[in-house]
């Protein structure tokens, strides 16, 4: 089973928060639920690919490659039935799929700048998510200047959110013999707080202040769990709930606004 899905189980809420935080600012279409079915399958698609290069028995990747294909294709098929300019997104997004592939190939994934590049992919989804519930069947892509000041907002959200998570986690488990690691952690994580609430200006007080919450709660585990040895799972399910927070923050926001 392993071979089919990733170990790295809190990429899944890495995947989950740029969707869903688009969806608060998009309106709804079936398309947005297609498009975060896609999504999330190109992952165990891709963790098979980066398996096909770079594991001692390649062979085993073979079959999830084929299975996780097969399910990103049909709603991936259908979104470019209806939104034909998501090709020029699927060629930035497989420009970036290299950059991972190149990794993978040295055996290197877990290297600061490759899970910074995922970051950025994962980001990029809000006003991905956003186009593809207010565009059009045609090959031209809504006007950059035409998105909202708000998708932006969360996109920045979804930016802090998971760069200062990568830093956390790295500081405790892989990196947590390196000091320069779990100071950039805290740091970043204080620096967040204050970059959240200029992103709450731009959204529009008194609701943007909804968004704030959560980075003071990530700023002050980066201060607390740091300081014992904690298991993995732990270390997962923290993040997993500053991440939960986060959401909680941007829909109060969204539904006070």
């Amino acid at each position: 089973m392993s071979s089919y899905v990733p170990p790295q189980h809190g990429a899944w809420a890495f995947l989950a928060l740029p969707v869903l935080l688009g969806a608060l600012v998009s309106p709804w279409t079936p398309l947005v639920l297609l498009l975060a079915v896609a999504w999330v399958a190109v992952y165990p698609l891709s963790y098979a690919a980066f398996g096909m290069v770079r594991a001692t028995r390649p062979d085993r990747f073979r079959r999830p490659l084929l299975v996780w294909s097969a399910a990103a294709l049909l709603p991936s098929a259908v979104l470019l039935w209806h939104r034909p300019w998501l090709v020029w997104v699927g060629a930035v997004y497989a420009v970036f799929f290299l950059v991972n592939l190149g990794y993978a190939r040295r055996n290197d994934e877990r290297a600061l700048t490759n899970d910074l590049v995922f970051v950025f992919e994962c980001a990029a989804m809000v006003p991905v998510t956003w186009a593809v519930s207010v565009g059009a069947q045609s090959l031209v892509p809504p006007p950059i200047a035409d998105v909202p000041s708000r998708v932006w907002v969360l996109t920045g959200v979804v930016v802090l959110a998971l760069t200062g998570s990568t830093l956390h986690v790295k500081s405790l488990i892989r990196e947590r013999r390196d000091r320069r690691y779990a100071l950039a952690s805290r740091a970043f994580a204080v620096a967040a707080v204050g970059a959240a609430a200029g992103l709450a200006v731009v959204w529009g007080l008194p609701s943007g202040w909804w968004l704030v919450p959560a980075f003071v709660v990530l700023a002050v585990r980066a201060f607390v769990v740091g300081r014992t040895p904690r298991k993995p799972m732990v270390i997962g399910l923290v993040e997993l709930g500053g991440l939960v927070a986060v959401y909680a923050g941007a829909l109060m926001a969204a539904l006070l606004a």
